[in-house]
């Protein structure tokens, strides 16, 4: 049993046991995983993990010499049959002094320059013409991305090119915070960077693979940290231009939903048509929902009134795969479940349960699905 904000978790033997192993498995025999830091695909991370690996074996080094001399004092100074006296007393030894002064100082300065290589060679590398841009904003506990240079706004979900070894196109990030402090990291990318209010820190990543790659908030942020998760996928060239063509359109483009909404009768009342009409359970209706509630105070949906900033942008929210940064699936099922109450999927999340009605949240969930 575990016990956790008030919460009680039951956790079976064999399914502790299993991932016990698991986690145990991919950290003795360094297996590739979604978030492991011996699965280096970027050169950032691939820079940081070859440092990781030098000072483990200057240290494992170490672990073995001092073993070794430890083991061979003991057994060549051990006790005998028939000692009855104190064995030669001797106090100080120049050459063992300078043997553990000089060692460490060299040892020292040795990961010294190593690690000051790794720092520049990540932190002053040359961005190309050709580079992406992508501005990222830690919220509690939601990630905003924003491409200054194409016009996209996003929330949770980074695309960004592949970086081939004959056409390189890495991405720069510059980090920022727009409420406390948060940590960007995905492991096998790069190396965590905090993101600071009021300060702008930059990273930038190659990812060698198409793919998805995860990682999460990597500073405690609030409650619900452990749920600030990350998501980053690679796409190919012609994948990007694609999902870059589609992000940048706005909702006008979605002319279904706007002739439907305008054909609605001008004596028609909204409050009426949004909550006495339990049958009209459609995007238009749930349009006049989001823009006549709190909704558009807080997201902005491209093309439409909705302007907010507080919280994520919507206008292309059905082209995510999950909700609520990464905790669940994205489908209208779960849409509806966050809209009723975000607190009982996600507690300590700042977006409040609206209290709407049945229909109103059915309205809204039509809606939102039609955001793609």
């Amino acid at each position: 049993m575990a016990v956790l904000d008030d919460h009680v978790f039951a956790i079976s033997q064999p399914e502790f046991l299993r991932s016990y192993r698991a986690c145990l498995a991919s950290v003795l025999l360094l297996r590739p995983h979604d978030t492991s830091i011996f699965s280096r695909d970027s050169t950032p991370a691939g820079e940081v993990h070859s440092l990781g690996i030098f000072a483990i074996a200057i240290t494992a080094g170490i672990f073995v010499s001092v073993a070794i001399l430890l083991f061979y004092t003991v057994l060549k100074y051990r006790r005998r049959a028939g000692d009855i006296n104190e064995p030669p007393q001797i106090f100080g030894s120049t050459q063992i002094e300078l043997a553990w002064t000089i060692i460490p100082i060299l040892l020292i300065f040795v990961l010294f320059l190593g690690t000051t290589r790794v720092i520049f060679a990540v932190q002053d590398a040359p961005k190309p013409k050709n580079a992406l841009d992508v501005t990222a904003i830690g919220h509690q506990f939601w990630w905003e991305f924003r491409y200054p240079t194409l016009g996209i706004v996003t929330a949770n979900e980074l695309h960004v090119p592949l970086s081939e070894a004959n056409a390189p196109m890495p991405t720069f990030l510059k980090l920022t915070s727009a409420d406390v402090i948060h940590s960007f990291w995905v492991p096998r990318l790069a190396g965590k960077t905090d993101l600071l209010p009021n300060r702008v820190n930059e990273m930038w990543i190659d990812p060698h693979e198409t793919g998805l790659y995860e990682g999460q908030c990597a500073q405690f942020c609030g409650a619900q940290h452990a749920k600030m998760l990350l998501r980053i996928y690679v796409d190919s060239p012609e994948q990007f231009r694609s999902w870059v063509a589609t992000q940048q359109e706005t909702q006008q483009s979605h002319t279904s939903v706007e002739a439907a909404t305008n054909a609605l009768p001008t004596n028609a009342t909204p409050a009426a048509n949004a909550q006495d009409n339990t049958s009209a359970i459609t995007p238009q209706q749930g349009r006049r929902v989001f823009e006549e509630q709190a909704c558009m105070n807080c997201h902005t949906i491209a093309g439409t009134a909705a302007n907010g900033r507080y919280g994520p942008d919507l206008t292309h929210l059905m082209s995510r795969d999950t909700l609520g940064s990464g905790i669940v699936p994205n489908g209208p099922q779960n849409l509806l479940a966050w809209i009723v109450d975000p607190n009982n999927m996600k507690p300590g999340t700042l977006m409040p349960a609206m209290h709407l009605t049945d229909v109103q949240n059915k309205q809204l969930v039509a809606y939102l699905t039609t955001l793609h």
